[in-house]
C-alpha cells in the first residue's frame, strides 16, 4: 500500500498542475477552515504547484501586494448578520467563467458551501473542469444553536446536494466519512490533519504572559481558543473551570477568541482573562504558558484547536470525537468524556487540575504524540487526491 501511495505520488510531482481553490474565508480571519486551507496552499506551492485562489474581498485595503506571487481573484462578500467575524461570497458564476476560460486549471477544488461556492461547483462543471470539495463545518449541527433547529433537515440535504456534485469530498476522519455515508454523501476521502510542531511547543511558555494573567508559577492556568460563540458549548468551559476552580482555588481561565458572545461573557465573568484573537507566534506562546486545555464544541469537523494544544504540551479535556478521539489517550495525554455527556466532562476537567503534577506529565505526553503527526506526508496524500480526481481515479488508499 504505502508503494502504491508513493508511486502514484510520484507520478504527481512529474506533473505540475495548476490547481483552482475557492474559498469564502482566507487569513487574516482566524478560523480552522481558513488556517487549513492556507496551510493547504503553503504545501502544494512549495511542491511547485501553481495554486489559482478564487476568495472573498476582504475590504478596501485588501490588494494583492507586489511581492505576492500567489495568483488570487478577490470578489465581493458580505458580512454574516450577527456574525461580522466571517463573511460570505455573493455568487459569481460568470466571473469565475471568465476567469477560468482565460486560465483554465487542471481542477477545481472548492472548500465552502456558501454563494460563491456554489458558482464555482457550476461555472466549473459548465467548463467540465474536475471538481473536488472537502466539508469542514456541520452547519446542520451548528442551527440548533441558533434557536433554528428546525433547519438541520433541510440545511444537510443542501450540503448533500452541494457535495455530491464533486468527483471526492475530503473530511478529517473516517468518523466523520462514515456518519456522513450515512446521510447520503458519496465518495468522501480522508485526508488528516497536521500540525506545526515547531510553531506551537512548550519551548514558547512565557513566565511574563503567565504574570499578566494573574498566575505564578504554581497556578494552574486553563486554557479555551475558539470563536467565542453558542456552537462552541461555552457554557460548559465555564461550568468545567467552576469546578476546577473548587479544587485549585487560585485556577485562572484564559479564553483566546472573539466572537458574538464576548461582550456577554465579559459582563458576566469579568474575572476571567479575555486575549481576543491571536495569530502565529503570539497565539502559540498563549497556548504553552497555559496548563490545561478544555475543548466541550459538540460541533466539530475536527477541531485544530486540539492538535495545536497537545503540540503545546497541555493536557486536554473533551468529547471523544473528531480531533481528541483520533489523538488523545485517555488517562496519557488527558481525557475523553462520552460524546455529550456534560458531567463526565467536568467531572474529567476536574480530575486533570487536582494533581499538577501529573497535570504536567500528561501535557508531555501530549507533545510527543504531536510529533508523531508529520504534515509533510499529509500533504503527499493531498497530492495523491488531487491527481485521481484528474486522472479519473474514484479511489485512493487511506494514509497507512
Amino acid at each position: 500500500m504505502r508503494s502504491m501511495i508513493f508511486d502514484t505520488a510520484l507520478q504527481f510531482h512529474q506533473r505540475r498542475l495548476r490547481i483552482g481553490i475557492v474559498t469564502e474565508t482566507w487569513p487574516p480571519e482566524v478560523n480552522g477552515v481558513a488556517l487549513t486551507i492556507a496551510r493547504w496552499v503553503e504545501g502544494l506551492r512549495q511542491r511547485d504547484h501553481t495554486v489559482q485562489l478564487v476568495r472573498v474581498k476582504q475590504g478596501v485595503g485588501d490588494v494583492r501586494e507586489p511581492a505576492d506571487p500567489l495568483e488570487t481573484l478577490r470578489l465581493p462578500g458580505f458580512r454574516l448578520p450577527g456574525y461580522p467575524q466571517l463573511q460570505g461570497g455573493w455568487p459569481a458564476q460568470r466571473a469565475l467563467l471568465k476567469h477560468w476560460r482565460r486560465a483554465r486549471p487542471d481542477l477545481v477544488h472548492v472548500v465552502t458551501e456558501g454563494p460563491l461556492g456554489y458558482s464555482a461547483l457550476r461555472a466549473a462543471r459548465r467548463l467540465a473542469i474536475p471538481v473536488s470539495t472537502s466539508f469542514h463545518t456541520n452547519f446542520d449541527g451548528y442551527s440548533r444553536h441558533y434557536h433554528l433547529g428546525w433547519l438541520a433537515i433541510p440545511i444537510r440535504a443542501y450540503l448533500r446536494h452541494f457535495h455530491n456534485q464533486g468527483i471526492q469530498t475530503l473530511v478529517p476522519t473516517a468518523e466523520l466519512a462514515q456518519q456522513l455515508q450515512t446521510f447520503g454523501f458519496r465518495h468522501t476521502q480522508v485526508l488528516a490533519r497536521g500540525v506545526d510542531t515547531a510553531r506551537f511547543s512548550p519551548q514558547r511558555r512565557d513566565s511574563y504572559l503567565r504574570q499578566q494573567w494573574g498566575a505564578t508559577p504554581q497556578t494552574p492556568v486553563v486554557l479555551h481558543v475558539g470563536r467565542l460563540a453558542a456552537e462552541k458549548n461555552l457554557a460548559l468551559v465555564v461550568a468545567a473551570f467552576q469546578a476546577i476552580r473548587h479544587i485549585q482555588p487560585a485556577a485562572r481561565l484564559v479564553l483566546v477568541g472573539d466572537g458574538p458572545l464576548a461582550a456577554r461573557l465579559r459582563t458576566r465573568y469579568p474575572d476571567f482573562v479575555y486575549c481576543g484573537m491571536r495569530q502565529g507566534v503570539d497565539l502559540a506562546t498563549h497556548y504553552a504558558s497555559a496548563d490545561l486545555f478544555l475543548f466541550p464544541s459538540l460541533t466539530e469537523t475536527f477541531g485544530n484547536v486540539v492538535l495545536e494544544a497537545m503540540a503545546s504540551g497541555l493536557a486536554v479535556a473533551a468529547f471523544d470525537y473528531a480531533a481528541a478521539h483520533a489523538h488523545i489517550e485517555p488517562g496519557g495525554s488527558g481525557w475523553l468524556a462520552p460524546f455529550g455527556d456534560a458531567e463526565a466532562f467536568i467531572a474529567h476537567a476536574a480530575a486533570l487540575a487536582r494533581d499538577f503534577a501529573a497535570l504536567r506529565r500528561m501535557g508531555e505526553s501530549a507533545r510527543q504524540a504531536m510529533i508523531q503527526v508529520d504534515s509533510e506526508r499529509i500533504y503527499d496524500r493531498l497530492e495523491t487526491l488531487f491527481l485521481n480526481v484528474i486522472t479519473g481515479e474514484t479511489s485512493c488508499p487511506t494514509a497507512g
